[in-house]
């Protein structure tokens, strides 16, 4: 056997085993009950910013306290995808607005009361709770002594202004209760209206970058800059009471998720809220220490939050990204391999080859990620699949290049020999074509470690986690001494992980340099 059928058996045996067992979540192991059977696992969804992750946080510790297993799926992405997690199962509960209910999951239904979107919501296999006490809405800020300068007090003032540039988050822009129905409301001129990550929003209207924000009521960063919030003279913007959403089948397996909503009701007002994401955002108190600290003292409890260590997470963090890497990498040498020498041999084939792997390719990256969801929920193996998606078409690309560039002299030469043909392409064809092929495994490589870390945002960890946390905490040790730099080191330890390859692979006779 030689070195790449090898190279190929042990692709195969590193890779099906693992994408079959891979687990779609960093779950805990089933603890115990008192009567001996495994606790069930609740599993919590949040939204990319700050307010629902430390929600989610204090649904984990009183869910741990009321004798389940929580996982937390934190800062998971816009509304839509949350909701969508929500009813096709990959969430048990997560909290959202009644707003939001009312304007965007149900935009153009008329709602009149919340005993009608209780019920519109069980239709779609959905509980809600009581409020939990505060109402965070949306609001327009901008810098105080811009807004002292043009006279703007209200949201209708900035009529007179058409050339203020406004820079709401991406959500706000295509919500039904965002910026193209806020500007219907108050026919507002504006047309420089950018869509960016809510909390970047903050540092480009401090640095002047822009005139005007979306904002959240609650938002800590609204008094620490100082902003002003225009008053919403139209009463455009609905009542935004936090509720906390579940699926209607949860009260089956674990029946303590009613008493949990019923302690959570009404305790959380707003002054308290602001204080929470002034302590996340701000002070930089971890969201899991934040929340334990509010459940020990409003409901009485002892929960003790698990902060891991600097060194903790990074360990976290690369063998997430690298099994990410590992396994998806692994999957797609074993089938790139048979599928170039296919496109090498059979020239018609070959052409469908080339053009379905090139079409992959054409799909953006975070679509493909996205699309997976639907098929294989959130967590590591989504992501695996679109890495393994995303990483053939250099292999098949350069194993059939190689191939297809031995010289005909060399090919016929191996006839003559009698070699049948089997025999020549395992001696003679994929040691000559062996070049090309690492380089194609080479680039497959190092794009699939830049990749990976968009894993997080569909729940599969790695470097990417805290990428996004950093940037939403403003944090540039999460972003850069947790994130881009360990990315940075593993791609250049997969450089030197290939080189080493290549001599172990390589016939040593085309690794030769021709004599000057």
């Amino acid at each position: 056997m030689t070195s790449w059928t090898r190279a190929a058996v042990v692709g195969w045996a590193v890779a099906w085993p693992l994408v079959a067992g891979v687990s779609v979540g960093r779950a805990a192991e089933p603890e115990k009950t008192n009567v001996g059977h495994p606790a069930p696992t609740v599993t919590i969804g949040s939204k990319k910013f700050t307010e629902s992750v430390v929600l989610g946080e204090i649904l984990v510790h009183l869910t741990r306290a009321y004798g389940a297993v929580p996982r937390h799926l934190a800062e998971m992405g816009g509304t839509r995808f949350v909701w969508n997690s929500l009813k096709s199962g990959e969430i048990d509960l997560y909290p959202e607005y009644t707003g939001t209910l009312t304007q965007e999951i149900f935009a153009g239904r008329e709602i009149d009361d919340r005993r009608q979107l209780r019920r519109l919501l069980a239709e779609q296999g959905v509980g809600m709770s009581r409020p939990l006490g505060f109402n965070n809405t949306y609001a327009i800020a901008m810098r105080p002594e811009m807004a002292d300068r043009l006279g703007i007090t209200t949201i209708s003032d900035l009529r007179q202004h058409p050339s203020l540039s406004f820079g709401v988050s991406r959500e706000f822009m295509d919500r039904a209760d965002g910026w193209p129905a806020l500007k219907r409301c108050y026919r507002l001129p504006q047309t420089n209206v950018r869509g960016m990550d809510h909390d970047l929003s903050y540092r480009a209207l401090k640095a002047g970058q822009i005139d005007l924000i979306s904002a959240y009521s609650t938002d800590a960063e609204i008094a620490y800059y100082g902003f002003r919030v225009l008053e919403d003279d139209l009463r455009h913007f609905p009542r935004y009471d936090a509720v906390v959403l579940y699926r209607l089948d949860l009260p089956q397996r674990w029946p303590e998720i009613k008493r949990v909503l019923d302690l959570l009701a009404g305790s959380i007002d707003e002054r308290r809220m602001m204080q929470m994401n002034e302590r996340v955002k701000i002070a930089g108190i971890p969201d899991t220490l934040v929340a334990s600290r509010f459940v020990n003292a409003t409901f009485g409890l002892n929960s003790t939050p698990h902060v891991q260590t600097f060194q903790g997470r990074l360990l976290a963090n690369t063998r997430d990204h690298l099994l990410l890497v590992a396994v998806s990498l692994a999957a797609a040498i074993a089938t790139s391999l048979p599928l170039g020498i296919l496109a090498a041999r059979y020239p018609t084939a070959g052409q469908f080859i080339l053009g379905a792997v090139g079409v992959l390719w054409t799909i953006p990256t975070l679509v493909l990620f996205v699309f997976m969801i639907p098929i294989f929920g959130v967590g590591s193996l989504p992501a695996i699949v679109a890495l393994y998606l995303y990483s053939l078409l250099p292999i098949v690309r350069n194993t059939h290049a190689g191939l297809k560039g031995i010289p005909t002299s060399l090919l016929e030469s191996a006839d003559a020999l009698g070699l049948p043909r089997r025999a020549r392409l395992r001696l003679v064809e994929l040691p000559l074509a062996s070049r090309s092929i690492l380089s194609g495994i080479k680039i497959a490589a190092v794009i699939n470690v830049g990749t990976a870390a968009l894993g997080a945002l569909i729940g599969a960890g790695g470097y990417g986690q805290p990428i996004v946390t950093g940037i939403r905490l403003d944090n540039p040790t999460l972003i850069y001494g947790q994130g881009a730099i360990p990315n940075a080191i593993l791609s250049l330890a997969v450089l030197a992980l290939a080189e080493l390859a290549e001599r172990r692979l390589v016939p040593k006779g085309l690794r030769l340099k021709p004599s000057q």
